[in-house]
């Protein structure tokens, strides 16, 4: 409340400046303050722009939205927006970055000074995401970069890396996100960044959703129509991801894993890019071409409008009709070529360090061909149930569910769920997790499961969400454990890895004459492991421990995610 209350005093300080006041051309980069009053002051002198405060951040600010070429009020604006053509820009993610708070502001005025055509498409702007990020305003945590004078911190307020948090969900800005998102359900989708990495010639490179997890629709237009037409009209690059120590061993395509924003957004059928302009660039020239891409995209989505709303019809029932989810994306080793212009690497001997230093020497330019890495396969797969059912004790990962418009029925008495079905439960049988958090959490991988076919085990409460929906891809990301961004590789369902209750051996012992007596296959399997295997004959405890686990006193939720699957009978 305090920062909020903050907020509102600085922003009535401001209330004399006009929108044009600023100027978005030089080396400088507004406050949030700043910021969020030229959109003010746009929506109140222009009809076009509307303004919304859509929900709070982790900094106790509202996140804002505003909307060019909307419907004049919040109810038919965004019912126009899920009904028809929209881009969605989002801005200062990383508030250390922020071209793109600059270029979407010089866009917005730009826009503001043509005439207005209600069938072009609706924009979306979010003019600074990590609001806490932008209240921590320096000059030195983006040590190698050049410009602005003062910008924002990558940390939000809670220090979360905010473009790491869209399947978790730790933030409140995501939570936002997600409301804006589902709101809005925009069709193309584009996030704002400046890169880290080698030195070279171009200014704006971008990464586009990688192509082997698109439908073929949206793989099609994005690949075969946008990107020509965007390559013909800017300076454009792919992000130069290194796949050495320097460009000239190659560059690889971005995987976009659900965590980032436009992973996430690409689960959603979003035609999806990251903008990445080059962090040795002087900050106006990044923010000019920033300002560019977003202008040539906007041009070409409003002659391509239809194509576009087409595709994403498509690619919904192309999703819908495959059998299997494909997941854990990696690189192929085999690479194409692609022309770069760059810098030649020499390594000087530094006079501090007296050790060879990378250095690109800009006096030394070249053209050549390097091999890029573009091509992914899946090492992965699973065949996608009818229906998952979720324990309604699961609240945080129903919420969500629910915050992603995931379709769920709670099941109430009388339902024909509480009949006697059979389901697929989930059985962790194995992980590892890193010994060092990760954005907060000691993630999960290199998982092994296992599944049995059970009779009954749901109740009243639970919640049964059908996979033939607008979100199947969403919910099959993050309810499967071995996929890269599941709910279970980022702990939420931590509490059922602990076993609850053991025994102790000196009465246990007694019991397991009896066990043995009554399961003849378990006291088989149990003479041979004796037999066959020294350190388990020798050690009461490793033989009582496997008569328990394998006995009617082991607790049955051990290892197993309160997650059933339900399969159609073919």
């Amino acid at each position: 409340m305090r920062h909020y209350l903050i907020f509102i005093l600085l922003l009535n300080l401001c209330i004399n400046c006009t929108a044009q006041d600023f100027d978005w051309k030089s080396n400088t980069s507004p406050s949030y303050v700043e910021l969020i009053e030229f959109y003010k002051k746009c929506a109140k002198e222009n009809k076009s722009v509307e303004l919304y405060n859509m929900g709070n951040s982790d900094a106790g600010i509202p996140i804002y939205l505003c909307i060019y070429n909307g419907a004049g009020d919040s109810l038919k604006t965004f019912q126009k927006a899920r009904k028809s053509t929209t881009l969605l820009v989002n801005n200062a993610i990383h508030a250390g970055e922020p071209d793109g708070v600059n270029a979407s502001a010089m866009w917005l005025l730009n826009l503001m000074h043509q005439k207005s055509n209600t069938n072009d498409p609706l924009i979306a702007i979010i003019p600074a995401y990590n609001v806490g990020g932008m209240l921590n305003r320096n000059s030195t945590s983006r040590a190698n970069q050049d410009g602005p004078e003062v910008y924002g911190f990558r940390g939000s307020a809670r220090n979360y890396d905010l473009n790491r948090d869209f399947i978790k969900m730790d933030a409140q800005n995501t939570f936002t996100f997600a409301k804006i998102f589902h709101t809005l359900d925009p069709d193309v989708f584009v996030d704002t960044h400046v890169s880290n990495g080698a030195d070279y010639t171009y200014t704006l490179t971008y990464i586009s959703s990688m192509k082997e997890r698109m439908a073929p629709s949206i793989k099609e237009i994005t690949y075969e129509a946008l990107l020509p037409e965007l390559n013909q009209k800017l300076a454009l690059y792919p992000y130069v991801e290194l796949k050495g120590r320097t460009p000239e061993d190659g560059i690889v395509a971005f995987n976009d894993l659900p965590r980032y924003a436009m992973g996430y957004a690409n689960l959603f059928n979003a035609i999806s890019f990251t903008v990445e302009t080059h962090m040795l660039k002087p900050f106006p020239e990044r923010v000019l071409s920033t300002y560019d891409f977003i202008n040539e995209l906007h041009l070409w989505l409003k002659l391509n409008s239809k194509k576009v709303e087409l595709a994403r019809e498509h690619a919904f029932l192309f999703h819908k009709q495959q059998e299997y989810f494909k997941f854990n994306y990696t690189l192929s080793s085999v690479a194409d070529s692609i022309l770069f212009k760059g810098y030649k690497a020499t390594y000087p001997v530094h006079p501090v360090t007296q050790l060879p230093r990378l250095n690109y020497d800009r006096n030394q330019r070249y053209e050549r061909f390097i091999p890029y890495y573009n091509t992914h396969f899946p090492k992965d797969s699973i065949r996608i149930p009818d229906f998952y059912i979720i324990k309604g004790s699961e609240l945080e990962v129903i919420n969500r569910l629910q915050q992603n418009e995931v379709a769920m029925e709670r099941i109430i008495k009388g339902s024909a769920w509480l009949d006697r079905n059979y389901f697929r439960d989930v059985e962790i049988k194995s992980f590892q997790s890193y010994n060092k958090p990760y954005e907060g959490h000691f993630k999960h991988h290199t998982i092994e499961v296992d599944s049995k076919l059970i009779l009954g085990g749901v109740s009243e409460g639970d919640y049964v969400i059908s996979t033939q929906q607008n979100k199947r891809l969403f919910i099959c990301s993050v309810l499967e454990p071995l996929a890269e961004d599941s709910y279970f590789s980022w702990n939420f369902f931590d509490s059922y890895l602990q076993q609850k209750e053991y025994f102790s051996s000196y009465v246990f012992i007694d019991k397991i004459a009896e066990i043995l007596e009554k399961n003849p296959s378990l006291k088989q399997i149990y003479e041979e492991k004796k037999k066959n295997n020294q350190e388990f004959r020798e050690s009461e405890t490793l033989q009582l421990n496997f008569i328990y686990e394998h006995s009617a006193y082991f607790e049955p939720s051990y290892m197993k995610l309160p997650i059933l699957k339900f399969f159609k009978a073919k």
